[in-house]
């Protein structure tokens, strides 16, 4: 194995959270490059559907925000593998590493003479919901004994190389591949034009120092940007970029003798396309097509049959819900899924009960908000009077006495507005919690009944109600 790399994906925001983890599934399981998908394996998910269980995972467990997942690769020497080998090892690599709590993706790539497996899995856990979190160490203790393992396993090369270097390699990569700069780029071009600006090695140290850089001397003359960890020696940069160097080109370089080529301006170019008109069908040529189409030789495009095949998509889409809740609760026996669906029926009852404490507590300040929202109506209005004018004493009198009424209820205007406002958010939150709930117990409702006749036991809660009633037709001894 020649070399492993391994990357995030980011959080594009609340209007797509998962667009780069999109992409990046999008990506590796590409047809031309996954010989037409023959060699793409999924774990914990269903390969037709990985993005929207993992997407649905996160909103399980309320954490749609932060890194969306995590990307490693896997690449072979040339010649050193077969792509069924590579992905049998990537398969295994998975197993291994993250089979037990995550939703992964892997493929593997051999439109190129390195043969190469990438790995996409989810930042959320399935289990817990607990987010993966990569730190130092984890390559050298986790990941590289994995495929060091399985390099000998199989025969192949082990990757075997300084912790720090790597951590260096992959970071750079990492930075590059996550669409972010990187830094050795931008500490050139400053270092250009503070070499062009100086006249001495100490102003050319100022100048740094004003563009934010931090600056250390000794063995090697070392640099450090805002906003990165640590020192970058100059002499890494290039020969150009070594103390001594750097000297030299202080005398020699300035900006006088900086020439700035000049830019090509754009020009349209045009051309001319003959275009030749189609010809018109003669009338003997209409009456001949005419005679194919009567006697069935030439035929119409149909219709769209795509109307058959609704009800079918409906019920796959039912299936998919079906299987999704079975796995969300780890459900093997219909007793476990009739205990689900009755915890599921008490947490519907408390999230009523939740919703109507709030409609309770909101009828209760029903006059203030009432009061605060006829005081809204006339803030313009006491608003011009304060400022002078007159015209508005009417308003501000019925402004006055509104005041009143809420001071007299120990709350002014400011206080009863957020009033109002955190209890609407409650209302809103206590409903979401409510259809949550509702449209879980509903899933669970469809697969008990779909699996249990009608002469079978029902759910816990309907015998109860069942036994009850009877109870009640009973007459009193």
């Amino acid at each position: 194995m020649a070399i492993s790399k391994i990357t995030h994906m980011k959080d594009c925001g609340s209007s797509y959270h998962g667009k780069h983890l999109k992409a990046s599934i999008g990506y590796i399981t590409k047809d031309w490059k996954t010989q037409d998908g023959r060699l793409v394996g999924v774990i914990n998910c269903l390969p037709d559907d990985v993005f929207e269980q993992m997407r649905q995972t996160k909103r399980q467990f309320d954490k749609n925000n932060g890194r969306q997942g995590y990307h490693i690769v896997l690449s072979f020497k040339p010649g050193e593998v077969e792509p069924d080998k590579a992905f049998e090892i990537a398969g295994i690599f998975a197993k291994k590493y993250l089979g037990s709590r995550y939703e992964v993706i892997y493929s593997v790539h051999d439109n190129t003479d390195c043969i190469h497996a990438h790995i996409v899995w989810n930042s959320v856990s399935f289990v817990d919901g607990r987010k993966y979190h990569y730190k130092k160490g984890d390559w050298e203790r986790d990941i590289l004994p994995i495929t060091n393992e399985l390099c000998k396993e199989y025969g192949l090369s082990i990757l075997e190389v300084d912790g720090e270097k790597a951590n260096d390699e992959r970071d750079e990569w990492n930075h590059k591949n996550a669409g972010n700069f990187t830094w050795n780029p931008m500490i050139k071009r400053d270092l250009d034009a503070c070499i062009l600006q100086a006249a001495t090695f100490a102003e050319f140290q100022s100048l740094l120092m004003e563009k934010g850089y931090e600056c250390k001397e000794g063995k090697h003359f070392a640099v450090k940007p805002p906003g990165m960890g640590r020192f970058r020696r100059c002499s890494s940069l290039g020969e150009d970029y070594a103390e001594e160097q750097i000297r030299k080109r202080i005398g020699l370089e300035n900006i006088k003798s900086y020439a700035i080529e000049e830019k090509k301006t754009a020009q349209i170019v045009r051309c001319r396309i003959k275009r030749y008109r189609r010809a018109k069908l003669t009338g003997l040529q209409k009456k001949y097509y005419a005679r194919l189409y009567r006697i069935g030789v030439l035929k119409k495009h149909p219709y769209s049959q795509a109307w058959k095949y609704r009800d079918e998509i409906q019920k796959l889409e039912k299936i998919q819900r079906q299987y999704l809740f079975l796995d969300r609760y780890d459900i093997h026996t219909m007793e476990e899924l009739a205990s689900v669906i009755s915890s599921l029926q008490e947490k519907d009852s408390q999230a009523i009960s939740e919703k109507k404490k709030v409609y309770r507590e909101r009828q209760r300040f029903k006059d203030l908000f009432e009061t605060a929202e006829c005081m809204g109506k006339l803030q313009n209005a006491h608003a011009a009077y304060v400022n002078g004018d007159a015209f508005f004493e009417e308003e501000e009198k019925q402004w006055n006495l509104y005041g009143e009424k809420l001071k007299c209820a120990g709350y002014n205007l400011e206080e009863v507005q957020l009033l109002r406002e955190h209890i609407r958010q409650r209302i809103a939150e206590v409903i979401e919690k409510e259809s949550a709930v509702k449209r879980e117990l509903a899933i669970g409702n469809s697969i008990f009944y779909e699996n249990i006749p009608e002469s079978s036991e029902k759910l816990p809660q309907e015998k109860e109600e069942k036994n009850r009633n009877k109870d009640r037709t009973q007459p009193v001894r």
